[in-house]
């Protein structure tokens, strides 16, 4: 896995919509709060635009895209937000112009379809906070106070060691492999295409959603099993589920997951600060990673 260049201070980075229409307000404020910290932004011709519930058509969304690889100036691809219409992109971008053009991208929820095509280009890239998960930083509001000092941080260079506390519901364990994941609808629906991620060999699985049944990530869970694939999966980090209630099977999203993972055998560390929730902590897709789930839950990227 190639990871891209280190962003030095003054480097430019592209800000893009590839899926939903933009947030007007917390974009421009996104850019400022970058701009402040010393980066140059450059917002790419299509990102603040509307097509239906989408930014602009699918030729407008992959022209911002390819403009930001092709153009040697941007350092990193940061996207507005998620939504829906990233998929839209994928037979129109080759991993080899990803892989030839190796840049950060960032973003989370829809933005995982793009993160499964940087996958496949054997390139690196972060699950990690957007525009407004930005300026909520910026403004230092608790929960997610340290999201953009840890995205910068990677940005930079760096490589995070997280620790959080260790959920009753987890399984405990240890793992080593290669981080994949992230909205685990969306990549669920990339399975069996060249984008699935979950054929991986040896990989720790994150995964994350938001408004979701509980029978639905059950099934997903269940699709794992029975298609084998779960035997490439050493262990899985679990993100927020917002939006979710119990049903009338399970207490939570959480008891279901254990229950569903109990005899696979492999760690498992329930309510990892990403997501859909109130914290984006960035995550390096594409890196190795080791998982150790004991009286605290560890996650060290490297």
């Amino acid at each position: 896995m190639l990871r891209p260049p280190d962003l030095h201070p003054g480097d430019l980075i592209a800000v893009i919509s590839p899926a939903g229409k933009a947030r007007r307000p917390a974009t421009d404020m996104a850019v400022e709060v970058l701009r402040a910290r010393g980066w140059r932004v450059r917002v790419m011709d299509n990102a603040l635009g509307e097509c239906g519930s989408m930014s602009g058509t699918c030729e407008e969304r992959l022209a911002d895209i390819t403009a930001a690889l092709l153009d040697d100036e941007v350092k990193a691809i940061l996207c507005s937000r998620g939504g829906y219409g990233a998929v839209h992109l994928l037979g129109h971008l080759s991993p080899q112009l990803v892989r030839a053009h190796a840049k950060w991208l960032i973003g989370f929820s829809d933005i995982s379809a793009l993160h499964a095509l940087w996958l496949r280009a054997g390139v690196q890239s972060i699950h990690g906070p957007m525009a407004k998960h930005i300026v909520a930083s910026a403004e230092q509001q608790s929960a997610n106070a340290l999201d953009l000092p840890r995205l910068e941080g990677i940005l930079t260079g760096g490589s995070p060691t997280y620790r959080w506390e260790a959920h009753p519901l987890n399984h405990s364990g240890s793992a080593r492999g290669i981080l994949v994941g992230g909205n685990f609808s969306v990549l669920s629906a990339l399975a069996a295409t060249p984008y699935d991620v979950f054929a991986t060999p040896g990989a720790i699985l994150f995964i994350e959603d938001i408004n979701e049944p509980v029978y639905k990530i059950e099934r997903l869970l269940y699709r794992l099993l029975l298609s084998g694939n779960m035997a490439n999966i050493k262990g899985i980090v679990v993100g927020d589920f917002t939006g979710v209630a119990p049903d009338v099977n399970h207490a939570s999203m959480y008891d279901m997951i254990h229950n569903a993972t109990s005899r696979v055998g492999i760690p498992v560390a329930m309510a990892f600060p990403a997501g859909h929730g109130s914290s984006a902590t960035p995550l390096i897709l594409g890196a190795e990673a080791e998982l150790n789930v004991a009286r605290e839950s560890a996650l060290i990227i490297s």
